[in-house]
């Protein structure tokens, strides 16, 4: 059994070696990834050999046996070197929960094992054109026929769509009964009748990879259904809740970043005959800074926490209050990254506005966070709904 200290020691020991890793290899190369826009296929080897693409396997499959606060350190540390591959690993960690949560040993077994000892890349596809922030309107349908499912549709903005091997696919498999007829299938690169579709540029996160899934009368096993007919849209909400407390940990890794930067900058930059460091405005600005990132801190690392303590579970969710809890993680701080990212560009000045200097691209690469894995406007109504929900009854409509 391990014990709170033996976990506590294990997270220390894991964050020194990411952040080793993150200052020493992964930050020499973020400005040129940024430059080029191009997926960063020597990051994705790296990753994969210091396990951090297993990192949420368990060990009898090959993994390291993580928590979502482990998740939450690497994506934190490699974020304050580079946003494009902390999304990487985390696009990768999300493709594969819904497969943690909801997968049988058959599954696991064989999709793992193409992860561990394969390198394989996972991705989440969830998203569609007319269905965003209104999830549960997804039009991709999968069709039963014999041992196979005939897919069709397209997915839209999925982050290691042209990299990954492996696709957590959301489809409806019973239009009739909305979001309950949602199902999710793995379904693997090379399938007949899937297509990657066009790469997207993008305003930041240009390392990463993000493209359509095009289903044409693609053929998926059934044995490739995760966790039964009519459960995913409970796997994607619970995935979604796994997942935010580590976009959050991003967000704070991108801010944390963008302060240090600024902070050293401020210690050289002299005008009007003083350092900008000695200037009590800056000071102050400094101060916001450093509070809002370790509160945000705080809350990313409360949350995880707790959903490692597996309150996440369907049937304790509503009274423990953590997907509340992971909603506010999300949506605080990444408010926090494009606020701190932004008054970094502000102290700079003029320097900050060029891309000799990374601030930018943390400016560029904090915006998504308020975006994906639900805007934060529906982070918004999550928590609402939960602050309320004691005094709403099912009798009212």
């Amino acid at each position: 059994m391990v014990t709170w200290q033996m976990a506590e020691e294990q997270n220390r020991l894991l964050r020194e070696s990411v952040r080793q890793i993150a200052r020493t290899r992964v930050a020499k190369r973020a400005a040129e990834i940024d430059r080029a826009g191009v997926f960063p296929w020597d990051m994705a080897e790296l990753f994969a050999q210091q396990g951090y693409l297993s990192l949420m396997l368990p060990e009898e499959y090959g993994g390291m046996d993580g928590s979502i606060t482990a998740l939450c350190i690497v994506a934190e540390e490699i974020a304050y070197a580079c946003g494009s591959s902390s999304l990487m690993i985390l696009a990768h960690s999300v493709g594969l929960m819904p497969l943690m949560i909801a997968g049988n040993r058959e599954q696991k077994a064989y999709f793992y094992d193409r992860v561990a000892k394969g390198h394989a890349l996972a991705a989440f596809a969830l998203t569609e054109a007319e269905a965003g922030s209104d999830a549960a309107s997804l039009k991709t349908v999968a069709r039963a026929e014999g041992d196979f499912y005939i897919v069709n549709g397209r997915k839209c903005f999925v982050t290691n769509g042209g990299a990954a091997d492996l696709y957590s696919v959301f489809v409806t498999t019973d239009p009739s009964k909305g979001k309950q007829g949602i199902s999710v299938l793995m379904v693997e690169k090379g399938t007949k009748g899937l297509t990657i579709g066009k790469r997207e540029e993008k305003l930041g996160m240009r390392g990463s990879d993000t493209t359509d899934l095009i289903f044409e009368n693609a053929v998926v096993p059934k044995e490739n259904l995760i966790g039964g007919e009519g459960r995913g849209w409970e796997l994607a909400m619970m995935t979604l809740n796994l997942s935010r407390p580590a976009i959050g940990a991003q967000a704070v890794g991108i801010a944390q970043g963008a302060l240090d930067f600024a902070l050293e900058y401020a210690t050289k930059r002299v005008q009007f005959g003083q350092k900008l460091a000695d200037f009590q405005g800056l000071q102050f600005m400094f101060a916001d800074m450093a509070t809002k990132i370790e509160a945000a801190r705080a809350l990313v690392y409360k949350a995880a926490a707790l959903l490692d303590e597996k309150v996440y579970e369907r049937d304790r969710m509503s009274a423990i209050g953590v997907d509340k809890l992971s909603a506010m993680a999300k949506c605080f701080a990444s408010d926090v990254a494009m606020e701190v990212t932004t008054d970094a560009v502000q102290i700079l000045g003029g320097y900050g506005y060029l891309r000799d200097y990374p601030v930018e691209r943390m400016m560029r690469d904090a915006k998504v966070t308020q975006i994906f894995e639900g805007t934060n406007q529906i982070q918004r109504v999550i928590i609402a709904r939960n602050l309320f929900k004691k005094f709403w009854t099912k009798d009212v409509h």
